[in-house]
Order: structure tokens, then sequence, then C-alpha cells
């Protein structure tokens, strides 16, 4: 690259970079964020009332949220959750959270298990111990698997369980990835059901994880765990018992004598399966008074079997109510606004499906789906929750919930108020105006993620916690979750009070009832304890989405200070190692792998490719880095953070992170602007009023998804928020 730094040095002395302090209002890390355009800029003031930030999501068809519609447009091709899985409607099920909601995956669980692994059914058995051990009933799943998979992969599967349960007998610990036999793609939803439920039947030892039709067996490491406890007779007997599901029936441990073994088995079950069953001991009758022999009974909840009982038939032929509707909210969080409508509607946030987050601070409108929900029941509500600042409408049926991502952008209407000279310059402020505007129409901005997206103005920023999640640090993320602010109010006073004394149920008692998050961490801090697995527990008392959203602030915190090295160090030319984009239409961080392209030294030399081209990865197990010194950039970073071995899958919370490619630079669309007068009174000194009229900046743009009004609005002011 020697040849080319008097190409960068000369670029760099037109190139602006900004290093954003530590502020005490907002301490925004980014880092040293750069400016692609030239021109001088102006100053000036946005939201300073919600009003003067409207946001309006554009929908797939290229229509604005806002506008009266009734067509049923969500229609997504989507894995659904297996029969299964379709018990997780209980009010506990803020606990449980299935898998559904996890990158279309669709995991055969324990229905309501309060397990962190809630997959399922587990564990360990030779061939010829299963077929001895095999029930009356199990025969016909026997010959279910033989008819759905055929004789040679029936007997892969075989063969698969026979060498889990020989490792297991042999004592050695699986080590590396765990082993996995994939049974291929089942189109037919049924099948797959049957699949899933027949070989629980027989390998009560195995898990099975679907993913995009496809049907993956695994070990289940909970059945090698309760064989440490019990007889693996028992335990064998004890799963078989909890994939029944038998309305009234009880499960008995046999007699045991040791206390502190029986305490140990009361823990386990209660542990991994404490929201579906309930353990009590008895003692039975014995020659012994002093010693006597207790048995453990394990009975399923009464509201457990009410709600998430399901019989095969029942699963198979239940379709689910999805509501689409339109949210306006106004200077409210979007998961505050969701947490509210699930207390009003009697589900659960996880219920909720949209295609992107949107500012707090602001007007916005956007696309929602919620799921067992009527359009009617949805209406009740209308009145009640505009006193939460907060308006429901385009209320109809569809067919299926929203993905993040399912939107082509976002419409802004923003009002910049109090515009002013750049400090020493004295340019005509209106010719300075106009020729930013255009100049950031034609030449873009830096797509940098905004600092929203960090949590603006907070002790603790988001991506915090998500570097903390990514290292398994589950303790010190939710210590990091209720760090107060300096602030005296009741939200403050009740996180001040858990981090000095750790009591969920006092802090529970202290913190008001609209902190839906805040409330349903405490909830499970308080039956599982502040203990590493009992924090665990916890973060899985957020849906998917949001636990998910902390790990992605850490990947796009990284982006930023990628993206600002990468121009700092190359400047606008395109050089070898660079990953470029091939498809010009292609949707930013919607690009496949396929798209993505390393340039070569040729391509540099003939000047192939353009700046606008270049994307750079969002941190995941599934992408490529850059071949040059961005790449070595971005080992060194992880080195620093102590993710220099991360695989980016948090097994623990299942969260998975494959990444994706993001385009260094962006346009805005459809921009126009219009420059008003306020004629206002500006009060210079007590007693003297002067009438002076003040520039305001109305300004109309569309960005992308997943693009930062803020962000543009930086590059055209050449100012920090």
């Amino acid at each position: 690259m020697k040849r080319y730094r008097g190409a960068t040095a000369q670029f760099k002395k037109r190139w602006h970079c900004s290093r954003m302090e530590e502020d005490t209002d907002f301490r925004i890390r980014f880092s040293s964020l750069c400016f692609i355009t030239d021109h001088v800029g102006f100053r000036g003031t946005i939201k300073s009332s919600p009003s003067d930030f409207v946001v309006i999501e554009i929908d797939e068809q290229g229509e604005l949220v806002n506008k009266a519609s009734h067509k049923p447009v969500y229609k997504v091709t989507k894995v659904l959750p297996e029969p299964n899985n379709l018990a997780k409607k209980a009010k506990v099920d803020l606990q449980i959270l299935s898998f559904e909601e996890t990158s279309n995956q669709e995991v055969s669980t324990l229905a309501g298990s309060s397990s962190d692994d809630h997959n399922f059914v587990p564990c360990s058995e030779k061939e010829d111990t299963i077929k001895d051990r095999t029930y009356k009933g199990e025969e016909e799943s026997v010959d279910v698997l033989g008819s759905l998979l055929g004789e040679k992969t029936n007997e892969l599967l075989n063969q698969f369980a026979c060498d889990i349960k020989e490792k297991w007998d042999s004592k050695t610990e699986l080590t590396g990835p765990s082993p996995e036999f994939s049974l291929g793609r089942i189109l037919d939803k049924n099948q797959r059901a049957t699949l899933h439920s027949a070989i629980r039947q027989k390998f009560p030892f195995l898990i099975t994880v679907g993913k995009n039709c496809e049907i993956v067996v695994r070990p289940n490491l909970e059945y090698k765990e309760l064989c440490h406890l019990v007889s693996e007779e028992e335990a064998f007997d004890f799963f078989k018992y909890l994939d029944a599901k038998k309305e009234n029936s009880k499960f008995t441990f046999k007699p045991d004598t040791n206390k502190e073994h029986r305490k140990a088995v009361h823990h386990f079950v209660n542990k991994k399966f404490g929201n579906l069953v309930e353990t009590k001991s008895f003692p039975e009758l014995s020659d012994s008074a002093d010693n006597p022999n207790v048995v453990i009974t394990v009975r399923f909840r009464v509201k457990a079997h009410k709600h998430w009982k399901r019989s095969l038939l029942e699963c198979q032929g239940r379709k689910d109510t999805y509501t689409a509707f339109t949210l306006r909210k106004e200077n409210l969080e979007m998961f505050e606004a969701v947490g509210f409508l699930a207390v009003k509607l009697g589900v659960i946030p996880s219920d909720f499906s949209y295609a992107g987050l949107k500012d707090k601070k602001a007007i916005t409108y956007q696309a929602m789906v919620v799921r067992n929900v009527t359009p009617e029941r949805l209406k009740n509500i209308e009145k009640e929750v505009e006193k939460k600042r907060m308006n429901v409408f385009n209320i109809r049926p569809v067919e299926d919930s929203l993905r993040l991502g399912q939107l082509k952008g976002n419409h802004f209407d923003i009002v910049i108020r109090n515009l002013k000279n750049q400090i020493n310059d004295s340019a005509n402020l209106r010719e300075r105006i106009l020729e930013a505007i255009e100049n950031v129409k034609n030449k873009g901005f830096v797509n940098y993620y905004g600092p929203q997206r960090f949590g603006m103005g907070r002790k603790v920023h988001t991506d915090q916690i998500g570097l903390t999640l990514l290292k398994s640090e589950t303790v010190k993320a939710v210590k990091l979750f209720f760090t107060p602010e300096d602030l005296d109010d009741p939200v403050n006073r009740a996180k001040k009070y858990f981090l000095q004394t750790e009591d969920a149920k006092g802090t529970l008692s202290l913190m008001p009832e609209f902190k839906v998050r805040e409330r349903a961490l405490l909830d499970s801090l308080h039956r599982f304890g502040m203990t590493e697995e009992g924090c665990i527990q916890a973060w899985f008392s957020f849906p998917h989405s949001m636990r998910i959203f902390y790990v992605h602030a850490y990947s796009s915190k990284i982006w930023n200070e990628a993206v600002s090295y990468r121009l700092a160090t190359y400047g606008s030319r395109v050089v070898e190692g660079d990953l470029v984009c091939l498809d010009e239409d292609a949707d930013n961080e919607q690009l496949p792998s396929s798209k993505v392209h390393l340039v070569t030294e040729e391509e540099e030399s003939a000047n192939t490719y353009a700046i606008h081209q270049v994307v750079l990865p969002v941190l995941g197990y599934n992408i490529q880095y850059p071949k040059n010194k961005v790449g070595q950039w971005y080992q060194e970073v992880l080195s620093r953070d102590g993710l220099q071995t991360c695989k980016f899958k948090i097994p623990t919370l299942k969260l998975n992170v494959p990444g994706c490619y993001r385009k260094i630079l962006k346009h805005p669309c459809n921009l126009s602007y219009q420059l008003m007068e306020d004629h206002g009174i500006d009060v210079k000194k007590e007693g003297s009023h002067i009438d002076e009229a003040t520039l305001s900046l109305l300004i109309s743009f569309d960005l992308d998804a997943s693009c930062y009004a803020t962000v543009c609005l930086r590059e055209i002011m050449k100012h920090d928020f």
C-alpha cells in the first residue's frame, strides 16, 4: 500500500474527522466520526419538541404506513413453530419466550419449561437398551420414523443415538461443537410435527431443532445431568412423563433416605422445569422411623396444564390470529409502548412483531402485528392507549407476523430551529444552508449508526451491556442494566436500591408499573436469584428481539469505529482487500455473501469500483473481513474487548449473531426543504425585548431501512448533536 501514501495524505487534507469526546450529557463513545463532504455547514437545534421530528415508516410496497389502508399487505412466508412448540401462552410466558422468536428457528420444547435451554427432551441410551425400554405406545413412533424417514435415514438416526450413548457410557466428554444429525428438509408441517414427537418418544435423550423446514437432532445435556442424580431408568421415565403431558398424572422417583440428595433432585427439577411442574416429598411407610424412605413426586401445575396442554390434533388444527395496525407514539420508547399494549391486551411483549425500532423523542408511525388478538379486541383499547400518547389505527386482520427489516425505509419531516452560521463564519446563512443540502443530496453521508442505538444520554450504553452478554457475563450485564442515572425519581431510586441490596422483591415494590422490562427482569431475579444461573433465566424474561438488541448495539459501535478507520486510512479510493457490493439495489444490511466481492490488486489499479460500493462487515459468525489494514484492525479490536475467540453464539441465551454487511455511504432520497422565518421575541436582558426574525429549516427526505436521520443531518450541518 506504500505507493498510495501520498494520495491518502492529500485526501486527508480535505477529509473532515470530528472526534467526539466523552461528554457529561451524552458520553457517546463513537471514537472518530468522519464527514464525506467538504462544505462548511451551519448550526441549529433539532428535536426542540417531538413534533419537530416526525418519522413515518415506508412499507415494502413503498406506502407510508400512516395512510389509511385495509390491505393485508404483510404476508410473510415464514417457518411456523411446531405443534409441540405452540404451548407458550400464559402470563408467566413473559418469563419463558419460545424459539419462534429466534431467527426463524423452531425448537421442540417442553411447554413452559423455565430452563435456560428451552430446547427439549434429553439425553442417553444405547440402541439395544432403547429397544428394551420401548413402551407399548412407542412402537407406533418407531413405525412412524421408518415410514417417514426411509430405511437408510432411520438407520443413520439409530446409529447417531448409539454413538451418543456410547460416549456417555464411556464417560467421554463431548468436546467441540455439539454433534448433530440432520434429517434433511421436511416441507410438510404436519410431518415435521410428527417426526419431532416420534423422535422424542423413541429417544428421550435427544432434542430436535427445526430451522427453515430442516430437522436437526442433537444430544440434550439436561438428560445427562439428571442421570448424575438418579438412575438412568428414572431419567428415561421422567422425560417420558414430561413429554406425555397427561392431565392429572404424576411421576414418582424411587424412595430415597438421603435428604441432601433429595434436595439436589428438587433443585434440578424446579430449576429446569419449574414453570411446568412442581415437586413434593412424601414419607413412605417403613419400619425405620429414624431414617424413613422419602419419595419425590412430580405433578403438572394446574395453571401450566390449563394454558400449555395441547393435543397433537388440537395444535395441528389451530391457526393463530394476527392483527395488523399502525402505531403512532409521541415521546415514548418503543419497548415501553409495546409493554403497555401487552398489559392492556393481556398478551406478552413477544406477541408483537414490528419491522424496525423508532426514535423516542419524536412522533413516529410504524406498522405492527400482534398475535392472538382480534381486530375488535384491539379497537376496544383505542381510548385507553391515547392517554399514553399513543394511537392505534389501520386495524385489520392479516395472515402472519412481521419480521425485523421488513420495510423499505422511513420518511422524515424535520424542523431545525435557531439556525446560525458556524463560529467564525461570516458567509450568508441561506447560501450555506442551500450549499450543504445540495452537497449531501449529491454525495451522500457516512452511514453511521445513530447515537440513539446506544442509549443516548445514559451512564451505561446498550453496547456495553451487549459486550458483557457476548462474554457470557450475565450477572455483570444485569448490574449494568440497573445502573441508575443521577436523578432522584422513583425509577432511579429503585435501581439504586437494587444495586445496594440485590433485593429483587423489595425493588419490585419500588419500581413503577410502567417500567415493564425492569419489572420482568426483577420478577425473574426474585424467583431464580442473583446467581449466574439466575441471571441467565432473568434475561429470558425479555423477548428475543430485546436480548439480541443489546448484542447488535455492540456490533454497531464496532462498525462505526471501523468505517472511521477505513476512511481515515484509505480515503475515498477503493483498494485491494476492500469488500464491495455487486448489487446496486441491495437493501442496507440485507446483502447476501454471494453479492459481496473482495477487491483484487488488478481491480484497484483499474479503478473498477467506487467508494459508494464499499461495505464493511457488522460482527457475526458468518461474515468475512477485509483483507487489508481494516481487517487487521477488526482483529485488534476484538482482542482489545476480550472477544478474540468469540463465536458470536451465546447458547445459554439462545442468541445467534450471523452478522451482515453494511454500505459505508448512503444517500437521502426525495429530499425537499423550505426555509421559514420565525418572528419571535428574543429576551437579551431583563427589561429589554427585541423583535428578531429567526430562521428555521423544514427538511423532508426518505432513508433506507437501518439508516439514521440524525446522521444524515450531522453530515448536512457539520454539527454533532
